[in-house]
């Protein structure tokens, strides 16, 4: 029996679970997947909002401006990638220049520091690439970017150090009231709760209407399509360039990311399904056509990689957070953009008030540090020989285009909630992010995976159940 089962370990189930952990609790986290971050939480923009576009007074508003002053203590504590960098939303009218006051009063009234409007010049002088049309922009100087999945390890690594159970690739298949609270049928197992709190992302409407037999929230999976492009692109811009933004979303940006290449994207397309991932030859273009008219320069020679990811967009355009209908059930859903900026803040609320709802107390163990995994790629030439010398796997390059050592894949598979696939020792270490994307460094990866986890080559997966790389050995 748990006091807390939550439903989801993205950015914000982890969050809540780390944030829960603060308290003498029992909590679980019950994932369908067979590692954290596998959805909307791994495929995103990866940027940490100033919070001027939410309509002041929103859920929206309030947890990203809340989420956004978190950051720097939390990359701190936790060691994940994090950068304030800044950034412009462009405007190429000057029929359009009162949308950029708009927004410049909203995000005031919505509590931003740091906001102006520039002319197109000025812009121009910070960022040379910006394209001759743009007239005048909007400024947002505590805006930021941020690694979105190793993020979320963190967060769930942090927990699950601090006690909370991880019961993954256990999908939820129905919920019941019991005498003491909800009994939940997992994939292989049934587990009971006190309290159950509903993470679960595009799929949360299935989990909640299910449970109470009605229709009474909806959640549109809506799906952007990005293109990633080499890090020799990197000094297109430091800034995050948006344009303004349309009744879908914040439109198409040009971004850096924490490891230094250019992100471009997304598209925003409404689906009928949940789990549509795959990428169109309509929609990249879109992106990278719509992205070339804040930085002309782009080019299509550079991209190294495509992909897609959903987001959670609720019926009612807000964030719906706190309790349902249903005593101790709670709902933390439709958090699309500015979530992943949200997600500390909304965690900490939710958190308090269900350690109110339990008279629980304050965990004094709670530690709220995590040490990262060595990155050998940053390091100087004699913090490298002093790692070396502690472990020599880590002299030992396997990623050729990002520099990764097997000491650094191997603790990727050792540490708590290790990888236990091929994108799984991505997500934590970059090896396959590089140019060649994967293509030099797969079958090595492979056999340190087998050798870790004491199994053969071909159980070895890309990404779980399903994904065998190879299917069995020829003599």
């Amino acid at each position: 029996m748990y006091d807390v089962l939550i439903i989801g370990a993205g950015v914000v189930g982890s969050a809540v679970a780390r944030e829960l952990a603060r308290y003498k609790l029992s909590i679980a986290v019950a994932e369908k997947e067979q590692d954290v971050a596998m959805g909307t939480s791994k495929a995103n923009s990866g940027i940490v909002h100033a919070g001027f576009d939410a309509k002041t007074g929103t859920n929206k508003a309030i947890y990203n401006v809340l989420g956004a002053r978190m950051y720097p203590q939390l990359a701190e504590e936790l060691e994940f990638p994090y950068r304030k960098n800044g950034a412009f939303v462009l405007c190429f009218d000057e029929s359009d220049k009162y949308k950029l006051e708009e927004l410049l009063e909203q995000g005031k009234r919505n509590g931003v520091s740091g906001l102006s409007i520039l002319t197109g010049e000025k812009v121009r002088e910070i960022e040379p690439n910006v394209s001759d049309k743009v007239v005048a922009a909007l400024y947002a100087e505590t805006s930021g970017i941020v690694s979105p999945y190793e993020m979320t390890i963190a967060l769930a690594e942090n927990a699950a150090e601090n006690g909370v159970e991880f019961l993954l690739g256990q999908e939820v298949t129905s919920i019941k009231r019991s005498k003491k609270g909800f009994k939940v049928q997992l994939s292989d197992k049934t587990v009971e709760a006190k309290i159950v709190v509903n993470c679960a992302g595009v799929y949360a409407d299935d989990i909640y209407n299910a449970f109470t037999d009605s229709q009474s929230m909806r959640i549109i999976t809506r799906k952007g399509e990005y293109c990633l492009l080499d890090k020799k692109c990197g000094g297109l811009t430091d800034k995050t360039l948006f344009q303004l933004p349309t009744e879908l979303g914040k439109g198409i940006l040009v971004a850096p990311t924490t490891h230094g290449n250019i992100i471009v994207g997304p598209t925003a397309a409404d689906l009928p399904v949940k789990d549509d991932i795959d990428t169109t030859y309509t929609g990249l273009n879109l992106a990278f056509d719509t992205a070339t008219k804040s930085v002309p320069s782009l080019s299509r020679r550079n991209i190294i990689t495509q992909f897609a990811g959903l987001r959670a967009h609720p019926e009612g355009g807000d964030f719906i957070i706190g309790e349902s209908e249903v005593p101790n059930f709670y709902n933390v859903a439709g958090i699309e953009s500015p979530g992943l900026t949200a997600a500390p803040a909304i965690a900490v609320d939710v958190a308090e008030e269900i350690a109110n709802r339990l008279n629980a107390d304050k965990n004094s163990n709670f530690n709220p540090k995590r040490k990262a995994i060595p990155c050998f790629a940053r390091m100087s030439d004699s913090e490298r020989e002093q790692l070396i010398a502690r472990n020599p796997l880590y002299g030992k390059i396997v990623c050729r285009c990002e520099n990764v050592t097997e000491g650094e894949i191997v603790d990727s598979i050792r540490r708590p909630l290790g990888a236990t696939d091929l994108d799984g020792v991505k997500r934590r270490t970059r090896a396959g992010m590089g140019r060649c994307q994967m293509g030099f460094c797969t079958p090595r990866i492979m056999e340190i995976l087998a050798r870790e986890r004491n199994t053969d080559i071909t159980e070895i997966t890309k990404n779980g159940k399903g994904s065998n790389v190879v299917l069995g050995r020829t003599e």
